[in-house]
């Protein structure tokens, strides 16, 4: 059997950045895998959607690991898992996570360095620690793994893309195979943060950063381009435009938002092979 975390750890190729394309539920990461999605990636946002919760803390480990289980039983591509800040705060709480993960198949996951249900930003030393020991149980398993360590803190307002760069540092010199702090200030901010590490650099593509192409991401240096919550976000904000029409009495627009595909011969195409992929 291929080392699922060994395909997946070889499309992170800095200057030509895979799209990891994050799915809700196994449909969605079916209809991805069909149109060509080379990994799908779990988001915390979308998956607390499907389950009437709101992102940052109120899912569980254990869900989440099944939410996860079942993306990676419903395609052969690698699923990477959007995993909070590991469902713990200490750092065993993480190398904990990270072993569980593989055991229900993901190719690796992210870590936050953001404490729930606080909202605040572990202390540098403390953050860098917990990859530390996520890093270790990931180099302990069978398999390869990739471990994706996050600064999320200047996102929320909570650090500077400074902080941000010590972090990403920190986490490199910890173990982490990819560095990711989503959604900086600027578009510079983004070049800087990847001439600062030399580990592979995921960038979220979501708000005005939707705007930019791929090819100047590439020129960039970004390895990987995730969507986040973005495109489920987009789902459902259809969702509520044609359900307001429709409960309004208007369902034209259940004919003028028909798919330009089968949806039915995508979820067919997009699932495992009969052996298992």
């Amino acid at each position: 059997m291929s080392d699922i975390g060994a395909t997946f750890r070889a499309l992170h190729r800095p200057g030509d950045p895979f799209i990891l394309a994050n799915a809700w539920d196994a449909g969605s990461a079916k209809v991805l895998a069909a149109l060509g999605a080379e990994a799908i990636g779990t988001s915390s946002a979308a998956h607390a959607f499907t389950l009437g919760k709101l992102d940052a803390g109120q899912v569980t480990r254990d869900e989440a690991l099944a939410h996860a289980e079942a993306l990676v039983s419903a395609v052969s591509i690698p699923v990477s898992g959007d995993f909070e800040n590991g469902y713990g705060d200490a750092p065993e709480d993480c190398a904990e996570l990270v072993r569980l993960s593989a055991e229900v198949g993901l190719a690796g996951i992210s870590i936050e360095d953001i404490a729930h249900p606080t909202g605040a930003a572990y202390d540098r030393a403390l953050a860098v620690e917990r990859i530390h020991a996520a890093a270790a149980a990931a180099r302990a398993l069978p398999r390869d793994f990739v471990l994706c360590a996050r600064a999320d803190g200047c996102m929320l307002g909570l650090y500077d893309v400074d902080e941000a760069i010590a972090r990403l540092q920190g986490y490199q010199e910890a173990g982490a195979d990819c560095l990711y702090a989503p959604l900086p200030p600027t578009l510079e901010d983004v070049r800087r943060i990847i001439g600062a590490v030399d580990r592979p650099v995921n960038v979220l593509v979501a708000g005005r950063y939707a705007e930019v192409p791929r090819a100047d991401y590439a020129s960039l240096g970004a390895a990987r381009l995730s969507l986040g919550s973005a495109l489920a976000r987009a789902t459902h904000g259809l969702l509520a435009r044609l359900g307001e029409e429709i409960l309004g009495g208007d369902f034209a627009g259940l004919v003028r938002e028909r798919p330009l595909v089968s949806i039915d011969d995508l979820v067919a195409a997009g699932g495992r092979s009969p052996a298992g992929g």
